[in-house]
């Protein structure tokens, strides 16, 4: 492998994590300035719904059951903090009540309505997929 083009998507697990007022959670890494899913990697071995429970929990304090995420499926995109490579994200709804505490290598969590978020510098995943999906299942279109 001689360049980022050979290298394998990166697996995530991630989440529309979504609270009160219609809103959903976007979480900014430390050093970096694009807004993302909350969420990580999968580790080897390790189950999609795992691996986001941990991040989860590592990354903004939230305990979650291994029955409220609900799943949506499964994703590409550019990734946001690794020019030339892709994501592999398998993506769950979650909607929560607890507060998010950034923590780990977080460094801001924002409450932010479809429309907000736009004015946002999002990852391209957030922007063309996610997005337009909370749009829609919040305006009960299919």
């Amino acid at each position: 492998m001689n360049s980022t083009q050979d290298l394998p998507p990166i697996r995530i697990a991630t989440a529309l994590v979504t609270g009160l007022g219609g809103r959903m959670l976007l979480v900014r890494k430390r050093g970096t300035r694009v807004f993302i899913q909350p969420g990580g990697k999968i580790e080897p071995g390790e189950a999609p719904i795992d691996a986001l429970r941990r991040e989860l929990h590592e990354e903004l304090g939230l305990i979650v059951s291994p029955s409220s995420p609900m799943y949506l499926g499964r994703f590409s995109a550019p990734a946001a903090n690794e020019p030339g490579r892709l994501i592999d994200a398998e993506l769950f709804r979650l909607p929560v009540i607890q507060t998010p505490r950034p923590g780990a290598e977080i460094e801001e969590a924002v409450w932010v309505d479809p429309e907000a978020a736009a004015e946002l510098d999002l990852a391209p995943f957030t922007r063309d997929q996610v997005l337009p999906l909370f749009r829609a299942m919040r305006d009960g279109q299919p």
